[in-house]
């Protein structure tokens, strides 16, 4: 190969052979991003960012690499204690968002669905959704508009979403993506211990001697969490994972619990049951800092071993097993995720676990204690602050009157003037149906592939009369919309988020955004302007978006009032509450036995079993559970912009075990009483016969979305994703993977269209027994 070894500075340069790039990298040189071309050692001029990856609530802490001209080329892991200089696949991919070919740079609109979107200026298309907002509401009521946030967001942004619907739009209907994620862990978190937050920092899980990952794949979703896993395993520390699938964890597990997917409660109140038989009980530690112990133990009595296994599709002897090892170590931990909570009795299964951490005395101390993993990077702190349908910022409630009059007086309203509270996130969109809400903005979040029924998600939006969505790559749910504004992606501006420890970590600004897209906080700042409301909305940025949210959380459970920036960055992150600028910060709760109750004990709270809502029947015998892979997040709106993502990863497939005669990359038709849709198979002995698992990051008509069922946990209201009834069988093609959408004028980055046509399963070993691709 040859060429000209000069560039226009003047330095010498190795020319990038083609073939020789690495996968996703290739086209970057033409987009701006260049990380191709500049794998040599000069790098003159070059800064380094300290801040932390975007995606999941982990959080972990990367340099983001600029240019001499400004620009963010390339990434580097940070030697913060959260990470320790690891970063997983998404994290080292995440830079090649910011400079993507794909960005937003102009606001998109049409008047009505039957025209194309196109490029209009910043004051047309703020000008039309003003006055869309004060149309509808003139005619329906100020409830007939409503606001769908997102826990990727800043904090302070997400703080601004709660304020902007009810001071600005004056609505009641605000709610935000993390209904689909914590809400059911947060549920159970305020019932027993009225904190909503995990209990102890990752850093204990190097210090116990049992961790108990129930619903949760830490190896694909948290993949540098795993450090911690193994940090305890290397010190003889006992794993147990409950899950119906074999996951890379599970591999590894002393004990693996391959329960029926919709059975945990049956299977934690078992647990209990035979600690209490075996008299492994901590009656001491149940007397000073527990109520409801009584009737939790007769309630669990009912829950045999035998009675269990029968529920759970899994052997009696495995629980009395485990019983065993959490109650008997030293110090136990015991951490979950989606996989417990994604269901209709959620929040009961987030309880279940915390009487048995409760009855073993596992509550408070290094190395014992109880938590819940984040999904996404602000799943913690995008709750915390306002956005939530109930609450107000610091976590009030905005049904408490004396939390109602505490934020009136800081945001400068009349207790009159705050709507009360609105309805959660599935709920709106069947309000959206029944034209109850009329028009909406959404605000960093994808539902066209996160919400569950795909096929109601599509009819409510379509019934909206006008629809308006922030974000910086078109989405599936952006390109129905009716207004598209661009906004920043989380480089181009700063701002805190906690992650799953409730520890605030600070996100810096590495370069200026293009030219012709604004900050969310701008956006909103503009339309409460227009809307009269400018005066309760004269924020410069973060910073001082920052600021009124330390005050308005001050003196709450959520106290932010003594965490500043310079103190994040000085320190690398604070756990709240922190309620002055001399206190450290709080990384484990519960260490003198009191909890956030007026009675400074755990509550605990009995669970009854019972069934999923979608019915098995001779037509749906098996059941459907969905998740992530590790390549991808969330609604894939990000990660499958990204080449080696997309390499990784190319396409969603159905996970089926051996005995249904499929060979690996035949064409599965699954079946719900959604609807059909056909995948790839992954032939594995790592999945439970009964059970079928689908990753969910693809829109129609490869969406897992599409086929689950829109029934929701009666106290968090958070969809019943991990188990809906099914069938398989036999089909003649593979759906088509679509591309992702794209603004007028522009083509599909082609870095990523060859590998997504690829129609077999991924390469990458998904458990053991996984067929060889031929």
């Amino acid at each position: 190969m040859t060429a000209d070894p000069r560039a226009a500075d003047g330095r010498t340069v190795v020319p990038l052979d083609p073939s020789l790039a690495p996968p996703g990298t290739r086209g970057f040189r033409d987009a701006g991003g260049i990380p191709a071309d500049r794998w040599h050692a000069d790098q003159n001029g070059e800064t380094l960012v300290p801040t932390h990856c975007c995606f999941c609530g982990v959080q972990c802490g990367m340099y983001l690499r600029v240019d001499h001209g400004g620009k963010v080329f390339g990434v580097e892991p940070r030697n913060h204690d959260i990470n320790r200089m690891r970063l997983c696949p998404k994290g080292i991919n995440a830079y090649q968002q910011v400079n993507h070919p794909d960005r937003l740079t102009a606001p998109l609109m049409r008047r009505s669905r039957d025209e194309e979107l196109r490029e209009v200026s910043w004051d047309e298309a703020l000008d039309f959704t003003v006055s869309e907002i004060e149309r509808i509401q003139q005619a329906h009521g100020r409830d007939a508009f409503g606001v769908l946030g997102g826990a990727s967001l800043f904090s302070e942004k997400t703080y601004l979403v709660g304020k902007f619907a009810r001071v600005a739009l004056k609505t009641r209907h605000v709610d935000y993506n993390g209904r689909l994620c914590m809400v059911s862990a947060a549920g159970a978190n305020k019932l027993a211990f009225n904190i909503d937050r995990a209990g102890n920092p990752f850093s204990d899980i190097l210090l116990t001697d049992c961790l108990l990952l129930a619903g949760a794949n830490v190896g694909e979703c948290f993949p540098v969490l795993t450090q911690y896993v193994w940090g305890a395993r290397d010190r003889g520390a006992t794993l147990i994972v409950i899950d119906p699938r074999e996951t890379a964890v599970a591999r590894t597990a002393d004990i693996h619990v391959a329960l029926k997917s919709g059975t945990d409660s049956a299977f934690f109140n078992s647990v209990l049951n035979v600690v209490v038989e075996e008299g492994l009980t901590d009656e001491a530690y149940l007397a000073a800092h527990a109520t409801g112990w009584e009737e939790v133990k007769a309630n669990v009595a009912q829950y045999p071993p035998s009675r269990a296994a029968g529920i759970c599709g899994v052997p009696a002897e495995q629980i009395v097993q485990v019983a065993r090892a959490f109650a008997r170590a030293p110090k136990a931990m015991a951490f979950h995720a989606r996989g417990i909570e994604h269901h209709t009795q959620g929040v009961e299964n987030c309880l279940s676990v915390i009487n048995l951490c409760t009855a073993t005395g596992h509550i408070g101390k290094p190395g014992a204690g109880y938590g819940t993993l984040t999904g996404q990077g602000n799943g913690q702190g995008g709750r915390e602050h306002g956005q939530k349908a109930d609450l107000l910022p610091g976590g009030r409630s905005i049904l408490n009157e004396e939390h109602r009059r505490q934020i009136c007086e800081v945001w400068g309203i009349e207790e009159s003037e705050l709507p009360a509270a609105g309805t959660s996130m599935m709920e709106m969109v069947w309000q959206m149906q029944r034209r109850e809400i009329r028009g909406l903005i959404g605000i960093c979040n994808n539902p066209f592939v996160s919400l569950p029924n795909y096929a109601v998600v599509k009819e409510g939006y379509d019934t909206t009369e006008f629809h308006a969505q922030f974000d910086f790559f078109l989405s599936e749910t952006a390109a129905n919309a009716h207004v598209v504004f661009p906004v920043t992606i989380w480089a181009e501006d700063e701002g805190v988020m906690a992650n799953a420890e409730a520890r605030v970590v600070k996100h810096n600004k590495a370069q200026e955004p293009p030219a012709g897209v604004r900050t969310d906080t701008w956006v909103m700042c503009e339309i409460a302007r227009r809307l009269g409301a400018g005066d309760k909305f004269a924020f410069g940025g973060s910073r001082d978006v920052f600021d009124e949210l330390r005050r308005a959380s001050a003196g709450t459970v959520i106290d932010y009032s003594g965490i500043t920036y310079e103190r994040l960055e000085e320190t690398g992150g604070i756990s709240w509450p922190c309620p002055s600028t001399d206190h450290p910060g709080t990384p484990r709760l519960f260490e003198d036995g009191t909890t956030y109750h007026a009675d400074g004990r755990i509550h605990m709270q009995v669970v009854e079993w019972h069934p999923p809502a979608d019915p098995y029947d001779d037509e749906h015998p098996m059941t459907l559970t969905t998740g992530r892979t590790v390549a991808h997040f969330l609604s894939g709106n990000q990660t499958r912009r990204l080449g080696a993502l997309v390499e990784q990863t190319p396409r969603p497939w159905a996970e089926v075990h051996p005995s249904h005669g499929f060979r690996n990359g035949e064409p599965v038709r699954v079946v719900t009483r959604r609807g059909s849709e056909v995948f790839p198979a992954l032939v594995t002995e790592a999945i439970r016969p009964d059970t079928v698992f689908i990753p969910y990051h693809w829109p129609v008509p490869t969406a897992a979305n599409a086929l689950t069922i829109d029934a929701l946990d009666p106290r968090s209201k958070i969809p019943e994703y991990k188990v809906c009834a099914c069938r398989i069988e036999h089909a003649a093609a593979i759906d088509e993977v679509p591309a992702p959408p794209v603004a007028p004028g522009h083509v599909a980055y082609p870095e990523t269209q060859v590998s997504r046509t690829d129609p077999l399963p991924p390469t990458a070993p998904q458990g053991r027994g996984t067929s060889e691709r031929s």
